[in-house]
């Protein structure tokens, strides 16, 4: 999509720094953090939502994010879905917030 912003990120038209990247997903730190660590997961095939992927893409992202919290040594972490209606920008992404045993208690 040409005004989606993480599509821009992905084709490298926004600048970013990546943390992991494959041919299927793009890690980028979150620009706004909420926890110690927090990190983005984005398809590089804009999608929506979560509901529009399909199993194959969705299970890539699981396996990257196992991948990345072992990489990063991320210690008590949430994983929070954005997509269409839930998200500032509407192109599907998780969310990994680590080290949230650091954060204010809610």
């Amino acid at each position: 999509m040409n005004d989606c912003i993480f599509c821009k990120v992905i084709a490298k038209e926004l600048p970013s720094k990546p943390i992991y990247e494959d041919e299927n997903c793009l890690v980028i730190p979150d620009i706004h953090p909420q926890a110690p660590v927090h990190f983005l997961v984005l398809p590089k095939k804009h999608i929506d939502q979560l509901t529009d992927a399909d199993e194959d893409i969705l299970m890539h992202l699981v396996k990257t994010i196992k991948k990345v919290i072992a990489e990063q040594n991320i210690m008590g972490y949430r994983l929070v879905n954005n997509g269409k209606g839930a998200a500032v920008i509407d192109h599907m992404h998780i969310h990994i917030l680590g080290n949230v045993d650091k954060m204010r208690k809610l």
